[in-house]
């Protein structure tokens, strides 16, 4: 298995993406929600890259069972019903409905994966149940982080750390044969092994962890943080996000 990275969704486009297995990583916070959003009983996550999308894809369905969920700025965009909050996506909220999310990164880096042979959604809550997920694919994989936006630079540290923890375990267990890594995977797993001791602790003094304390968000660091806290992994299917079928049941809502 060779395991390959991107530090931003910003490095690459549909065509890079086209039938490779794809795991999007983005830990703050829109990864997290749409785990969250899933093990609290939504039915499906619907990925765009922008709002006019999201408007236009929301016209098409009926209006009592979507929602429409995401950010600019870290914010709820005006006129949507939940922000990227993952604590938002309660199940009195959102169990049974239709999600249309849109953010800054994490929804384009999944909307970008529609020609993906596959697409999971991976982060710190999921850890262990996305690394068992890779494991079972018995193939080449690209780790996307989903990154900051390239005006600031693109790289943001939370999102490689956590990919350098998912391939940490995977060469810790190589039953499923070597696993090889490319530059940027190996720099991913030297970011793990400086930062990756401490999560919450690291997810705090990133720049975008510091803006999301800034504007109220603390309480979804506490969460983003804890690991293997949501057993299920998030698949693409067609055009939208689902839990993979045969994914542990939770035995608890978030």
């Amino acid at each position: 298995m060779k395991i390959d990275l991107s530090f931003s969704q910003s490095h690459v486009d549909e065509l890079q993406l086209r039938e490779r297995n794809v795991v999007v990583i983005d830990v703050l916070r829109s990864s997290t929600t749409v785990i969250a959003a899933l093990q609290n009983g939504a039915r499906e996550v619907i990925p765009v890259a922008s709002v006019e999308s999201a408007v236009k894809v929301s016209g098409s369905l009926f209006g009592d069972v979507t929602l429409r969920g995401g950010e600019r700025n870290g914010k709820m965009i005006q006129g949507f019903n939940l922000g990227n909050s993952p604590l938002e996506y309660t199940e009195l909220m959102v169990r049974g409905k239709s999600i249309i999310f849109c953010t800054t990164n994490g929804s384009v880096a999944m909307a970008k994966c529609r020609y993906a042979r596959s697409m999971a959604v991976g982060a710190f809550v999921n850890m262990s149940s996305v690394v068992e997920y890779i494991r079972g694919l018995n193939s080449d994989v690209l780790l996307l982080c989903a990154g900051r936006p390239p005006g600031v630079g693109g790289f943001s540290l939370e999102d490689s750390v956590c990919a350098g923890m998912i391939i940490h375990a995977l060469q810790k267990d190589q039953d499923g044969g070597p696993v090889e890594l490319t530059d940027a995977s190996l720099a991913a797993l030297s970011l793990y092994k400086s930062f990756g001791r401490s999560v919450k602790k690291m997810l705090k003094n990133t720049d975008h962890g510091k803006y999301l304390m800034e504007i109220g968000f603390s309480k979804d660091i506490d969460l983003c943080s804890e690991i293997d806290f949501i057993p299920i992994v998030p698949v693409l299917s067609g055009t939208v996000i689902k839990v993979r079928k045969d994914a542990v049941d939770a035995e608890s809502a978030v």
